[in-house]
């Protein structure tokens, strides 16, 4: 794992994108204290976890007075 100074980072953030592309995990500190991280993103992990959210909620029978959310979804939609 790389540490980076925050002016450092800031200068060379392209080259710290592309090692992020390629797998490698950075942590930009400030004055010696780590303060962010810049890694790798598993988008598999992201979709998955946002496509099961989606049929939950869509699947669900949960209701807003006598509107389900279908019905309240649609009429978003119409606005």
């Amino acid at each position: 794992m790389k540490r980076v100074g925050v002016f450092e980072g800031k200068t060379h953030f392209s080259a710290l994108i592309e090692e992020a592309k390629n797998g490698e995990t950075i942590i930009v500190t400030k004055n010696g204290q780590a303060v962010a991280q810049i890694g790798p993103v598993s988008l598999k992990a992201s979709i998955n976890t946002a496509e099961g959210a989606m049929k939950r909620i869509l699947s669900s029978k949960a209701t807003l007075g006598k509107a389900t959310i279908r019905q309240l979804i649609e009429t978003g939609r119409r606005y």
